[in-house]
């Protein structure tokens, strides 16, 4: 097994203070006994968490299971499966794709995650029902955008196929005793999964939730899990490089190097959207957090502040970013190697981040299993679905600046849109909340995810990274509540908040019950929920944030920087 390697500069002797304090509290052999303690006295949302750590030997008992679901599902034809989840239960299954690929013979696996009308009609138009398994991927069995996405390609399918056959089209995954188990039960759907209830999301990557999609693409869970077993035995030992890994991320998040930079090979870039979730909606939350950034462009060591930790995850034969990343270890940043011998490795990498996530959140005293802050932007959304149910309208907010093409909302007194954000920027690493050099900007885009999108607001972080050298993150809406979200209203309260939102082509209807025509809302209307309740959940924790409406995001971005 590739060793970690840590080189930690000036924070060396915090570090080794914290390993003997590691060894003196027994922490490896307590999580492995699953002592709540380690975290937090009262067991509330913590005993009932700890089932990843049994996944290696509860996967290989469904293994056979799994395989002949997968055989049933290449036997009778299907050449698509759509996964429809959020969180967790979506992130893990995409890495798995983008990373591995599909194999021969196996199906093509599309995940959806956004409530945003252009991309679930895209999926609607490119798949044919014939020829798709629907997986409603859920732990609670009620997350409304899974639940909406379900109703909206049940009916799909059952105007193709019919009321006898629709059925064989769908499998749920989910936990036992779940609103979902019961719908998925009602509808006859092939075969529900039902998972261990004591993981939480996103700890979920190496149970049915991660593993089932898996399986359908070709990845050989046996091969998979003979190296998931070398990690879970390697991490049971006293002082292993996954420990150091964990006890150094918290060190540095104490010592406000709080911005955990992922630096990957190409082939494992996908991993940042799954690691980055699992450590901040594990890490963010009573005024602290640390934030991963993924995606970001590797500048030059003079043009990054003094937050920054890296970690450079590579496959073991890809020398890309050796040079780049000792020339800032040598202008004094932490930096953390991480080799991977080849991607069958990738189960094992979900693991350790488990572990080290969990690690450094004893280090800097937070509880990783929780996710305090998620609920709000939720209930304020649902007030909002229920307002416009009793209304037939939803809250309209009033525009500060209008142009021909973008609408901004937010008191800043500017006379033209070009000045608007870099006014609402211009005190960034100014004021009582933001200590220099620990800001950041979270860009929010609830727009179609695609190449051209990712793009463009990859292009916007880079002018905004390289102005204001602060770290920057860019989160497509909703699914980056399920993600970032709580972090962005659980920690310091250093972020600054660029909503960017583009009208959809068309709206989509969401039935009120799988089976039946009514709808009493779309998918337009659900979006503009999420997007209010998100942002009215920022402004009542204190948080800095604007948004954008903008008619075309390719020609609108530019105008706003």
């Amino acid at each position: 097994m590739n060793e970690i390697k840590t080189k930690l500069g000036k924070y060396e002797e915090l570090f080794q203070a914290k390993m003997e304090e590691l060894k003196a509290q027994k922490i490896i052999s307590r999580i492995w006994e699953k002592d709540h303690a380690v975290w937090r006295n009262d067991p509330a949302e913590i005993s009932n968490r700890l089932g990843w750590l049994d996944c290696a030997d509860v996967a290989q008992t469904k293994f056979n299971e799994i395989t002949e679901f997968v055989e049933q599902i290449k036997g009778e034809g299907f050449k698509n499966v759509l996964l429809m989840g959020m969180g967790g239960s979506s992130l893990a299954p995409e890495v798995f794709a983008k990373i591995f690929g599909v194999k021969d013979g196996y199906m093509n696996l599309s995940v959806i995650d956004s409530t945003h009308p252009d991309a679930v009609k895209e999926l609607e138009d490119n798949l044919d029902p014939k020829e798709t398994l629907y997986i409603v991927s859920t732990k609670s069995g009620g997350t409304v955008e899974t639940i909406s996405f379900m109703k909206r390609f049940y009916n799909d399918t059952l105007q193709v196929v019919g009321a006898e056959k629709v059925g064989k089209h769908f499998t749920a995954i989910t936990d036992p005793g779940s609103g979902l188990e019961s719908m998925a039960k009602e509808l006859n759907f092939r075969k529900i999964f039902l998972n261990d209830p004591n993981i939480g999301g996103r700890y979920s990557a190496l149970s049915f939730f991660g593993i089932v999609p898996a399986a359908l693409i070709g990845v050989d869970l046996h091969e998979l899990f003979i190296e998931v077993q070398k990690m879970i035995d390697y991490s049971k030992e006293e002082n292993n490089s996954v420990a150091q890994l964990g006890v150094a991320v918290g060190v540095l998040a104490e010592h406000g190097v709080d911005k955990l930079t992922f630096i990957l090979s190409d082939g494992l870039k996908p991993f940042g959207a799954w690691v980055e979730q699992l450590i901040a909606e594990s890490t963010g939350k009573d005024g602290k957090g640390i934030l991963p950034v993924e995606g970001e462009e590797l500048l030059a060591p003079i043009e990054y502040s003094h937050d920054r930790v890296f970690v450079n995850l590579h496959l073991a034969d890809d020398n890309k970013h050796t040079q780049h990343v000792s020339l800032l270890a040598e202008a004094g940043f932490p930096v953390i190697d991480i080799p991977m011998e080849n991607i069958i490795e990738l189960g094992a990498e979900y693991f350790k981040w488990e572990m080290a996530t969990v690690i450094a959140s004893w280090v800097i005293d937070i509880q990783p299993f929780d996710q305090p802050n998620v609920e709000s932007a939720k209930v304020i959304a649902r007030k909002m679905m229920s307002d416009y149910l009793e209304k037939g309208e939803l809250t309209k907010l009033t525009p500060t600046l209008t142009s021909d093409s973008i609408k901004v909302y937010n008191d800043v007194d500017c006379k033209s849109v070009s000045e608007v954000l870099p006014e609402f920027l211009k005190n960034i690493n100014e004021g009582e909340n933001s200590i220099i050099g620990r800001s950041y900007i979270a860009i929010q885009a609830y727009v179609k995810m695609d190449e051209n999108s990712e793009r463009i607001l990859h292009e916007l972080r880079t002018k905004l990274q390289k102005k204001y050298q602060v770290a920057t993150t860019v989160g497509f809406g909703p699914r980056f509540l399920h993600s970032t979200g709580q972090l962005h209203k659980g920690d310091a309260g250093n972020g600054l908040f660029i909503q960017i939102v583009s009208p959809s082509k068309i709206d989509v209807d969401i039935p009120d019950e799988p089976g039946k025509e009514e709808s009493s809302i779309t998918f337009g209307v659900l979006i503009e929920s999420q997007v209010l309740g998100d942002r009215q959940a920022l402004i009542d924790n204190n948080r800095k944030i604007i948004r954008f409406d903008v008619s075309d995001l390719s020609e609108d971005i530019n105008k706003l920087v």
